[in-house]
């Protein structure tokens, strides 16, 4: 019944069981002042060819992470209907109002996509989008990728993300897939146990699931988006969907690692961060992490902030001025239960 909804009040310009490249839109309602039958045109594609296994590709789940967006429309742009095995169901901009106005949430309601899944076809704009991922495009799939970076706020090593599978095969099948985009690390994030995130919702619909974090800052890394593009095809050619030839060569399996409950370093006071160490540097818990410095108030002592995981900083926070809340800093520790 939910699907029925979704569907009719989102109808897609594309259809997903035609064989071939098609590319177009499916439109979300969006009565506005200026527009009272006005819709947002999220940007679909898919490419379809013969059997295969149908992966569907994510990008701009959050507005101000480039690299994702940029390989998943060259990949469309650039791959034929014959280079594959199955089908590719693209979503490269999902967060269409977020991507054009380069925001981590959506200008219309304020509300970060990657917090409300499975959605709801009823609600507000981004919640309507986010349930038909989930309720039309996610039945369809067998494989979701879904690309971020660390948007605006962070800077994040590039990596690939495993999303703890709900049961051990699924997990050791998400393992393999992180394993194959070939990044240096992969690392398990579960968002804290938050089940509303993309990757979450398609684990629970029984996919084989991937995410990454590809530098971040606001701006395009060059050294991470040449990563995303061949991780990509990498994980592509792991399912089966591209041929193993279009395959990077992965010299070494990526190291694993987790963030567990204590991997964020949190503020509690409004100033701006001085972190101690570099992404990468190995850490260890009740070291100095940073401090906090009152730049008005000149005879007032810095507050220091200490690690509460021994690890690697894996992600640092990109602006300098920070408030009660904000997350500075981010561990990874070294990922041992390989089962779970």
């Amino acid at each position: 019944m939910t699907r029925n909804i979704t569907e009719q009040l989102t109808p897609a310009t594309v259809d997903f069981g035609k064989p071939g490249k098609q590319i177009g839109v499916f439109h979300v309602p969006l009565s506005a002042h200026d527009d009272a039958w006005g819709v947002v045109p999220v940007p679909v594609a898919v490419i379809g060819n013969g059997e295969g296994p149908t992966v569907i590709l994510e990008g701009g789940n959050h507005g101000d992470e480039y690299e994702g967006p940029i390989a998943l429309g060259e990949m469309i742009r650039d791959l034929r209907p014959e280079d594959i095995q199955g089908r590719l169901i693209f979503i490269p901009a999902i967060n269409q109002p977020a991507v054009n106005s380069a925001l981590r949430t959506s200008p219309i309601d304020g509300i970060n996509m990657n917090r409300t899944f499975p959605g709801d076809p009823l609600g507000t704009t981004t919640r309507q989008i986010a349930a038909y991922v989930n309720d039309v495009l996610f039945p369809m799939g067998d494989v979701f990728i879904d690309l971020h970076s660390g948007g605006s706020s962070l800077d994040i090593i590039p990596s690939s993300v495993i999303e703890p599978g709900r049961t051990p095969e699924q997990h050791a099948a998400n393992v393999a897939a992180a394993q194959a985009f070939g990044a240096p690390i992969a690392v398990v994030i579960d968002n804290r146990g938050d089940p509303r995130t993309a990757t979450a919702s398609a684990a629970l619909a029984g996919m084989t699931v991937i995410g990454t974090e590809m530098a971040g800052g606001g701006t395009v890394s060059i050294d991470a988006l040449a990563l995303c593009r061949r991780g990509i095809r990498n994980v592509l050619a792991h399912v089966g969907v591209l041929p193993a030839s279009a395959a990077s060569q992965v010299e070494k399996a990526s190291k694993l690692y987790e963030l567990t409950a204590l991997a964020h370093v949190i503020s509690e006071d409004d100033g701006v961060f001085e972190p101690m160490h570099r992404l990468g540097t190995e850490v260890v818990a009740g070291e100095l992490a940073g401090r906090i410095h009152f730049l008005t108030q000149p005879g007032r002592t810095p507050v220091d902030l200490q690690y509460r995981a021994s690890g690697m900083v894996y992600g640092r926070r990109q602006p300098g001025r920070v408030r009660p809340g904000n997350c500075c800093l981010v561990v990874a520790t070294p990922y041992e239960r390989h089962d779970a």
